[in-house]
């Protein structure tokens, strides 16, 4: 083609000059031209060639030069993929180039084939071709066609891949015999497309796809497609209107003459299960409905291993996880509906009776003393149950406490940019579930569209599954002292049994009151209905009993009873905004359900992303609780867990997305019914 943007004409010209149908060892030349020169004796026949034996021994034979045309090793063969066209144009310019003229190719042509060569033009040139009966046009640039210029004995028009908008611009003066015409890939958009579909303009129309277009007209296109009595295939899937349930139930039922939809052959159980559906257009909600299904979550690095114990003053750390997708948004506002924010809400704090009943009895006391596990495991396990809002928004996190302004700024939430969804989407989340070596997020959405133009570029651009780890730090709201005398009866020897502990607690004997008071503080921890065993440790005693309040107990006196009240503190604890990390993120690419599929499963799997020190961490704090009541027999060493080759499990986790369809005329009728 000479310039961008060019005609059709000119590109075709541009073709034939690229076959060099004049050029060695095509056209005449010293290569054969004695075999052209004229007999004097037979001037009339002057165009004839003359016989192989009396070729110039100078010169080369019609089969040698044949050979060098037809070799794929040959510099002069033809590029891979040429039309059968060429290959004989190429042999007619070998043996006999002087038929090569304009008045041949105008009439030898009966096929046309201009793909993706910038065409933006129809021109009236294309008369020109006498006989043409298919002309394929597809992946230039064309907007509109002046009908005018296509041949009247056109019986296929391609274009594909084009930008057209209408087909009003075909209907002006249609090629009366044409049969097939496709208009997929192309900007169809609007209800009155269905007005140019009509036996009016095509009436020898036997096949059409219009695939891939924005049409949303399901009723009004029906209406006019049943008006060509001789259709028999008809393409219109990757259209908005293709996406709605009961779309092939509908189609078929309408146009009860069609033998192929959507490349699927028509069945009579088709027809007979859909009987009745066509004449209900208008009682049938205009929605489309998909179930996003996420299951099981594998291959995450349990992180709390390496976090150390946390003391009476925190922080206790609490490890969560779960898995986001991002989906188109309503006209409405799907944020509205679940009125929440998935990334940066901060959950109310739990307080220190729920922080005691959500902590297993049964925890082992020697997994705290080797750090092996910490009370974060139960926290993790409270949060993890917990229902978070589904929509992620863009409201900013709650403040959290801090004593300078560098302690606030590492409190601030590290949030992934992957976590933000993209413009006209919702970020969706599963409920947040603590750590297992699989992690069940049993999740199941429908989601329910109304607008399915912008549902259609959603499927073609595909979701983005994220596995998001969320931290978050608690502290005890007041931190509980080390070491608090409770007042003495006021009175007359105040001063002297001040005096009198001072002296007990450095007296001769070298006894440590606190002590005492300490184990007073178990005794009633080991009191309370369902308190832990691991509870009797000394930090975690005296946190407790200044988080409980007053403690009734027979070794302390009523007057120490009372005076403890004064000394009790919040049971709340305080949480520092939510750490993210992004654990692995990718694209689950949505187009097969605009193809026809009913269903895209996939596994999506993000690498390996755990290690052989942490899985050995974890195999040794779970066979500790497999092994907790026979704590003196010998445990196997954490090094020989793995022995030999470490192949650990990468990061994956299964996602689902359905397409709703109506298998008969009564479900769809029951299902979507206004």
């Amino acid at each position: 083609m000479e310039t961008p943007g060019g005609t059709v004409s000119a590109a075709v010209r541009e073709h034939l000059r690229q076959l060099c149908l004049r050029e060695f060892p095509c056209g005449t030349g010293s290569w054969n031209k004695s075999r052209f020169l004229p007999r004097t004796w037979r001037t009339w026949r002057e165009l004839i060639p003359r016989d192989e034996e009396a070729v110039s021994p100078r010169e080369e034979t019609v089969e040698a030069l044949l050979g060098l045309v037809r070799s794929p090793h040959s510099p002069w063969a033809l590029l891979e993929g040429s039309s059968a066209e060429d290959r004989f144009l190429r042999e007619l310019a070998i043996r006999n180039p002087l038929m090569l003229k304009d008045t041949f190719f105008y009439s030898y042509f009966r096929s046309l084939r201009v793909v993706d060569k910038q065409v933006s033009l129809v021109d009236k040139d294309l008369l020109k071709f006498l006989n043409l009966e298919e002309l394929v046009l597809s992946a230039n640039q064309i907007q509109e066609i002046d009908a005018v210029n296509l041949p009247p004995t056109l019986k296929v028009l391609e274009l594909y891949g084009n930008e057209i908008r209408s087909m009003e611009c075909l209907c002006a003066a249609p090629p009366p015999r044409l049969q097939h015409l496709g208009l997929g890939h192309n900007k169809l958009l609007g209800p009155l497309e269905s007005l140019y579909v009509t036996s009016n303009h095509w009436p020898n129309l036997v096949s059409l796809d219009l695939s891939f277009n924005d049409l949303t007209d399901l009723q009004g296109m029906m209406a006019s497609l049943s008006t060509l009595r001789r259709l028999r295939l008809l393409v219109l899937q990757g259209n908005p209107l293709a996406l709605l349930p009961y779309y092939r139930g509908f189609t078929i039922d309408s146009l009860s003459q069609l033998c192929v939809l959507d490349d699927i052959t028509v069945s009579p159980s088709e027809k007979h299960q859909f009987r009745g559906l066509g004449r209900s257009g208008d009682l049938l909600a205009r929605q489309a409905q998909l179930v996003v299904t996420i299951g099981n979550v594998k291959g995450v690095q349990d992180t709390s291993v390496l976090d150390p114990e946390p003391g009476p003053q925190g922080p206790f750390i609490t490890y969560s996880y779960y898995v986001t997708y991002d989906f188109v948004e309503e006209e409405e506002g799907e944020g509205s509906e679940y009125g929440g924010v998935l990334a940066e809400i901060v959950m109310p704090s739990p307080s220190a009776e729920q922080l005691a009943e959500d902590i297993p009895e049964d925890v082992p006391e020697e997994i705290f003393e080797e750090h092996e596990d910490s009370a974060e495991s139960g926290l993790s396990a409270q949060s993890g149950e917990r229902e978070d809002s589904l929509v992620s928004g863009g409201s900013a996190p709650l403040p959290g406490a801090a004593d300078s302004a560098e302690e606030l700024a590492k409190l601030r939430p590290r949030r992934d940019p992957r976590l933000c969804p993209s413009p006209g989407t919702v970020l969706f989340s599963t409920v947040r579930k603590p750590w297992t070596d699989v992690i069940p997020c049993s999740y199941e959405m429908q989601h329910t569209l109304k607008d399915l133009v912008p549902l259609k570029a959603f499927l073609l651009a595909g979701t983005t599954v994220t596995i998001v780890e969320e931290k978050i730090l608690s502290w005890p709201a007041v931190l509980p002292p080390v070491d608090v005398p409770l007042p003495a009866k006021k009175g007359k020897g105040e001063k002297d049994k001040k005096g009198k502990k001072e002296k007990d607690k450095k007296g001769k004997d070298g006894k440590d009151t606190a002590g005492k008071r300490e184990k007073e503080v178990a005794k009633v921890l080991a009191g309370l209905p369902g308190a832990p065993r691991w509870w009797r440790r000394r930090p975690w005693a005296l946190w407790a009993l200044s988080l409980l309040g007053p403690v009734h107990s027979p070794d302390l006196s009523p007057q120490e009873q009372k005076g403890s009240k004064k000394k009790e503190l919040p049971k709340e604890l305080r949480q520092d905004p939510p750490i993210l990390r992004v654990l692995g993120s990718g694209l689950v690419v949505l187009e097969p359900l605009l193809a026809g599929e009913p269903l895209v499963s996939e596994v999506c799997n993000f690498g390996v992303i755990r290690t052989l020190e942490t899985d050995r961490l974890t195999s040794l704090r779970d066979s500790k609780n497999k092994n907790k009541r026979a704590k003196k027999e010998k445990t196997k060493p954490a090094a020989a867990v793995y022995d030999g080759d470490y192949q650990p499990q990468p990061l994956t986790v299964e996602v689902q997305i359905q397409l709703n369809q109506c298998r008969t005329a009564e479900e769809a009728l029951r299902e979507f019914a206004l």
